[in-house]
């Protein structure tokens, strides 16, 4: 098969979260995937981003392709052009494809607020399909991701829709996050060269009264999926859908949720570069060395009885760290140390550095982000602590199993669908959970899971399940392909 990514990340060249993390990996799976079964069918996977201001040309040897020149597009009233470039994700032969248009690209961060946002996007998804035409490659699928790319298939059924070269080309479309949807206002139909009677009165391109990119997206593509199954039922519902659980509704039948997978060759306790000492399964003894080194760098005692409870996040609503406040002095009564890691909103920032302050024996948070100190807590910690609101999927809570870091979470999107209940699964679950979105249903799981630290034994088997499970993208691939198959079919009309 001939599958193209088109994203706004892609890790290592851009990432402002898990977007870039899939972006970086799962192309590698889906490109090795055929290799893997043997079969002489092989999968040529390409990617297309934008070009950033931050991306580092010279270090990833990434270069102008000038036979393309300079290529001219429409975006509303504006005359605008962009180049294309052209590198190699890092330690593959996959082919990577840069829009450059420094107008729209050259800015500080890859997202802004600034009034043309949907401009920026608009451009690189008309740029996308530009830039196969000059390549004179027709994908069979093209992997969309989020609201950034929404347009594509809009694009392909209208704009596009003369060039036969894409007339077997169908539409997968990933949705990472569904709270971010592209919403703009009906002028951005204009400039998306857009017909207005697919806007008003209700039409497909509409929701409460914006031009939302995500909706077409969800609307115009093959199939559409989510990066876990529980999200994808979640997403649904009005308390997760963020409005567009009827649209979802509406395509139900072909709307799936694939689990993320994780890089095991840099998050493995095995070979990890940034943990003091390197462990596995059959090796787990230097565990507690990096929990004596974390807690040496968090200037906390060790103390091989107390256990320490790591948190890695970004502190925004969602990730429902808040549950914490009311019930944080009862927290730090247990016997407990606590390290936390994250940056966002100022009331958290200021909670967690009070803690600190207040608790200096117990308690040690870093304000900022580490990507060492991040790897040294996901090692060093007994336990890891992920009290989301909603997670569509969560990277942390599988890291931490690997490490054989026990984490306690919320049972929502991915972590239900990762983290087995100790007790609810007759005593042979790999971690801790629990449904309420409430302080005292966090602190009575806490509680649960002190408890059973103290029975060293069963704690080593908890460890140890989670250490055997197998969260490499190879699962997600096979996946991937199978639903593939599923759009390239419904393309045909067979499905």
């Amino acid at each position: 098969m001939k599958i193209c990514f088109a994203a706004s990340e892609c890790y290592p060249f851009v990432k402002t979260g898990g977007l870039g993390d899939v972006i970086g990996s799962l192309p590698k799976s889906i490109s090795e995937e055929n290799n893997r079964k043997k079969s002489r069918e092989k999968n040529d996977v390409r990617i297309i981003i934008p070009l950033y201001k931050g991306i580092k040309t010279l270090e990833y040897d990434i270069k102008c392709l000038d036979e393309f020149g300079d290529i001219a597009l429409k975006i509303g009233d504006k005359d605008v052009s962009f180049r294309i470039w052209n590198g190699k994700l890092p330690g593959t032969k996959i082919e990577v494809y840069f829009i450059d248009c420094p107008v729209y690209f050259h800015r500080e961060m890859p997202y802004t607020n600034d009034p043309d946002e949907d401009e920026r996007f608009i451009l690189f998804q008309m740029a996308v399909i530009e830039t196969l035409q000059r390549l004179k490659w027709a994908p069979d699928v093209i992997h969309c991701n989020d609201w950034q790319t929404g347009l594509i298939p809009v694009f392909l059924k209208t704009t596009y829709k003369w060039d036969k070269l894409f007339e077997n080309t169908s539409v997968f479309l990933s949705i990472h996050n569904i709270g971010y949807q592209g919403r703009f206002s009906e002028r951005s139909v204009y400039n998306a060269g857009l017909s207005y009677n697919d806007y008003y009165n209700g039409g497909p391109y509409e929701l409460d009264g914006a031009f939302c990119f995500l909706k077409c997206g969800i609307l115009y593509s093959e199939i559409v999926s989510t990066v876990s199954p529980t999200y994808s039922r979640e997403i649904q519902t009005s308390e997760f859908g963020a409005g567009l659980e009827n649209v979802l509704q509406v395509r139900k039948d072909d709307l799936y949720g694939v689990l993320n997978g994780i890089d095991t060759n840099i998050w493995n306790p095995k070979k990890d570069k940034y943990i003091p000492y390197h462990y596995s399964r059959k090796e787990i003894e230097n565990k507690l060395k990096c929990k004596k080194e974390l807690l040496k760098e968090a200037e906390l005692e060790f103390d091989e009885e107390v256990p320490v409870i790591g948190i890695i996040s970004r502190f925004a609503a969602q990730k429902g760290l808040e549950l914490l406040v009311p019930v944080i002095n009862d927290l730090l009564n247990l016997p407990l140390k606590l390290i936390v890691l994250g940056s966002g909103e100022e009331r958290m920032e200021d909670f967690f550095e009070k803690l600190t302050f207040s608790f200096p024996h117990k308690v040690n948070a870093y304000i900022g982000y580490n990507n060492r100190l991040a790897h040294y807590i996901t090692a060093g910690s007994d336990i890891f602590l992920m009290p989301s609101v909603y997670e569509p999927c969560g990277l942390n809570q599988m890291y931490s199993l690997n490490y054989g870091t026990v984490p306690v979470v919320r049972k929502t999107g991915g972590l239900a669908d990762t983290v087995r209940d100790f007790h609810e699964y007759g005593k042979a679950g790999n971690g801790f959970s629990f449904d309420a979105q409430s302080p005292y249903a966090l602190y009575d799981t806490v509680v649960r899971a002190l408890d059973t630290y103290s029975d060293k034994k069963t704690w080593r088997e908890i460890m140890l399940r989670g250490m055997k499970e197998d969260f490499s993208w190879k699962h997600s691939a096979k996946e991937y392909t199978v639903l593939y198959k599923k759009a390239i079919e419904k393309k045909k009309g067979l499905a």
